[in-house]
Order: C-alpha cells, then structure tokens, then sequence
C-alpha cells in the first residue's frame, strides 16, 4: 500500500495571540485546505498593532537557529509562503532559507507586505523596499495588493482609475522579476456593473462611499500569459487579517497544484463572506474577521477543487 503524503508549508510570519492576523489565520486555514502548516515566527506579540497597547519580542536573532534544526532533520517542504517582515535582516534569512529548502516540486509563495493605502508601512525604507523586490525574484507566486505593486514597479499610486491596461503592464513588469504567477488584489473603482452582470450579492450589503458603489477587483496574471481580472462588490468595511486569509489560500491552493482562476475566485469570496458574517455577529473590527464560522464552507469548497 502506498503511504499517503501530506503536503507540508512553511509559513514564515509573525504570531499574535489576539486579533486573528498573521500565523493565527494561516494555521486554521492551511489545515481546513488539507496540508501541514510548519510555522516560522518572525515575532511574537499579545496582540496585533491596531490596538492601542500590545507585547512584542523580535524573533530574528533565534530565526536562524530555529531553521537550522531544520536542516538538521532533513526535513522538506512542498511550499513555502512569507507574509509580513520586519527588518532586512528578516527578509535576507528568508531568502536564504528558501534557497536552502527549495526543492525541485516546492512552490514558493511571496506576500511582499509593504504598505496600504498608497503608503509603505513606517518600517518599511527604500533599502527594504528593494530587498522585498529581491525575495519576490525567488517567488512562484506573488500576492500584492496596488501600493505594494506600485512599490515594486516604481509607479505613482492612485486610488481609483487604474486602466486595464496600466494593471496588465504592471503584473507583467513583476512577472518579469521572476515569479510566475502574479495576483495583484484590492484594486478598487466605482464603475458600475453592466446591466444583468451585477456581482453576486451586489444589491445588498454593498460597500459605498459618496461617488457610489465600490467594487474591487483582483487581477491574475498566470505562467502561460494568460490574464483575468476578477470585479466583485465590496461589502463591509476594512478589517485586520483579510489579506493574510486571502493569501493563506493562494498559498495553499498553489502548493496543492490547483487551477489559480478557480483559487482567486475561491479567496476573494471567502474573505467577502467573512466579512459580512463578522458584520452581522458584530465582531469588533479589531478582532478582524470570524472566519472559524465558516471554515466548513472552505472544507468543502476545497474538497471539490481537489477533485
């Protein structure tokens, strides 16, 4: 009888006891898609950034140590994902040891988290910025959101307005830095829907500011070439822990060799539904998306892609 493999990923982020962000999402999530999830803490905190107090303990100094046991052992990994990190210093250890566990099957999956809103994050230099453009080099697949790809490709940043066109032109300038797949999110517009082709959901609940509807739109730019771009309609407001939700399920859809269309579409409704089932429990935004709730509904959304 063939013994049966379990994929294994080595998320590599940091872990925050309270506010679901970080490791504590990418754990649930990654199990509920079928595979290991190793985690590697960047740091450790009682609780993420948003509130106002919280603990942290820098984890670079053991990160090296800790991943040398690792290589002690021998083990190997069929993906490895990246989320946020805080110093360059992080980001060289990362690289390093993506080049030191890559085998010839792993998938390697970089979150490049920079800044939001059309701002490089406080800790986040020029010289760090450029190192992040060095990690993305080693990517299979890259996640990020409009600011960070405009960091990536030295352009302006705009809130709204962005062309087909200028979208396409940028997922293929970092594509050309070596990852294959890019997923550019969070892309935001006011356009309205054409007649009969509303998103899903889009009459109700919809997310709206004084010019109108919002609609975000995630756009996938494959190996082959081939490039989608996927609208739906915003609902709900901004809350801590949806890209790495988003991100956790690309990693592991990438990992499990699924098809990325289907893995885009699958993450963006998933955080869509977190979201406005977090809204009706009335979680407090601080304590991001109740996406336990629904974790059945990606067990068995994940069940038939896997088919």
């Amino acid at each position: 009888m063939t013994q049966y493999r379990q994929k294994k990923i080595a998320m590599i982020n940091d872990l925050s006891g309270y506010g679901r962000c970080s490791l504590t999402v990418a754990l649930p999530i990654l199990s509920a898609m079928r595979m290991q999830c190793c985690p590697v803490p960047t740091s450790i905190l009682s609780n993420h950034t948003g509130f106002p107090v919280y603990f942290f303990d820098d984890y670079t100094e053991k990160m090296e140590a800790y991943l040398e046991k690792w290589k002690e052992l021998n083990l190997d990994f069929d993906g490895i994902a990246t989320g946020f990190l805080g110093s360059g210093e992080q980001i060289h250890i990362v690289s390093s040891m993506i080049k030191s566990f890559r085998g010839e099957e792993t998938r390697v999956i970089v979150d490049p988290i920079m800044g939001d809103h059309g701002k490089p994050y406080a800790t986040y230099t020029p010289d760090m910025c450029r190192e992040m453009e060095k990690l993305v080099r080693l990517a299979d697949v890259v996640t990020p959101n409009v600011t960070e790809a405009c960091i990536l490709t030295g352009r302006a940043y705009k809130g709204e307005g962005w062309s087909r066109n200028e979208l396409k032109k940028m997922a293929l300038e970092i594509q050309k830095m070596g990852p294959g797949a890019v997923v550019i999110t969070g892309v935001s517009s006011r356009e309205k829907a054409r007649m009969g082709a509303a998103p899903a959901g889009a009459a109700a609940e919809l997310s709206t500011e004084e010019n109108g509807p919002v609609y975000l739109t995630n756009v996938l730019l494959e190996p082959d070439g081939k490039l989608t771009f996927q609208k739906s309609a915003k609902t709900g407001g901004e809350r801590p822990g949806t890209g790495d939700v988003f991100s956790s399920i690309i990693a592991g859809a990438a990992v499990q060799g699924w098809d990325m269309k289907a893995a885009v579409r699958l993450a963006a409704r998933f955080v869509k539904e977190c979201i406005q089932k977090s809204d009706e429990l009335k979680v407090p935004v601080e304590d991001g998306v109740c996406f336990e709730e629904l974790l059945p509904e990606l067990v068995l959304a994940c069940r038939r892609m896997g088919k």
